[in-house]
């Protein structure tokens, strides 16, 4: 799918693109290519002389693949992107990126939702976009606000697993739920901050290559700087996560101690009655209670009292409390 966007007063507006025709008679500032199939991809290079990148090309995470200017002066950039679904773990789609002939061309596989953002305020914010490069950086800017959202996201979820584990009584069944959130917060904080440290590549990658003017070289160490914020937020949040799954491991820990206790009690309960009925179990000739006509019903009492002893003592001493 060809997403055509053409600068209007500083508003990005799309133009509706079916034919080959309706491409030749634009004049764009930024071609957004979705899944692109073959047709659509040899309508941009014969009208734009631009060659769009195949997919493994665009997974390539070389530095030297990941951003590079061409032969003809083409400017190439691969760039990550953060995509969560409602239906799924969330995942990181690379999208390539051309600035070619006073145009931004952006191949990736899937809709991202900072695409969407970008265009939906490009259209309500007039005077914000002056060319491709100010669209390129408000891609990025969106990314990164995007991100905070998501990190937002990720430390209410913990909070929710904060309360669950700190709070309550902690049973097997809750400590699993725990450290199954756990575990998908922190593979998605850890995908925000690889998300986090492509973009900042990227735009360290334009800031170095001069290819800013002052207006948008001060926008990217904004971006930059947001960035910063957003790794110590991320680190932060790792840290949570640490003391989280300690502290559930360690309450599951106490779980299987609790049902050692018992096993524990009830060995060492059983244990005097087990002496007595060894001793009276034993092969020897002289055993005075062997012919005494009580002397089953005494055995039996006697171990009846070797257990119970230990445990009024246990249970005095206060080791049968949970």
């Amino acid at each position: 799918m060809i997403n055509v966007f053409v600068l209007q007063n500083g508003r990005l507006n799309q133009v509706n693109i079916e034919t080959r025709n309706d491409l030749e008679n634009v004049a764009p500032v930024w071609v957004d290519l979705t899944d692109p199939n073959d047709d659509e991809r040899a309508w941009v290079k014969s009208i734009y002389g631009v060659t769009l990148p195949g997919e493994d090309e665009v997974k390539d995470i070389e530095a030297s693949a990941r951003y590079y200017e061409a032969e003809n002066g083409d400017l190439h950039l691969r760039t990550d992107f953060l995509l969560e679904e409602d239906d799924g773990p969330s995942r990181v789609v690379t999208v390539a990126f051309i600035l070619a002939k006073n145009m931004l061309f952006s191949v990736h596989n899937d809709d991202l939702p900072v695409f969407r953002l970008v265009r939906m305020r490009a259209r309500s914010r007039p005077g914000s976009i002056a060319d491709y490069k100010d669209v390129l950086l408000d891609l990025y800017a969106t990314d990164a606000e995007y991100s905070a959202d998501a990190l937002e996201g990720i430390y209410q979820s913990l909070e929710d697993v904060s309360r669950s584990v700190l709070q309550k009584e902690l049973t097997d069944q809750d400590a699993a739920d725990a450290l199954n959130a756990i575990a998908h917060e922190e593979d998605l904080n850890g995908r925000i901050r690889r998300n986090m440290m492509d973009t900042r590549r990227a735009v360290s990658f334009l800031m170095r290559g001069r290819l800013l003017n002052a207006e948008q070289f001060e926008e990217a160490r904004q971006i930059l700087r947001d960035i910063e914020s957003l790794d110590g937020h991320t680190a932060f949040l790792f840290d949570k996560i640490n003391f989280l799954m300690d502290a559930t491991v360690g309450f599951i820990n106490i779980n299987q101690n609790k049902i050692i206790k018992i096993f524990s009690v009830a060995s060492v309960a059983f244990l005097p009655p087990t002496l007595i009925a060894s001793i009276y179990g034993m092969n020897f000739d002289i055993l005075p209670e062997l012919k005494w006509s009580f002397g089953y019903p005494f055995s039996i009492g006697l171990m009846i009292v070797s257990a119970v002893a230990p445990l009024i003592y246990f249970r005095k001493r206060g080791w049968l409390k949970e």
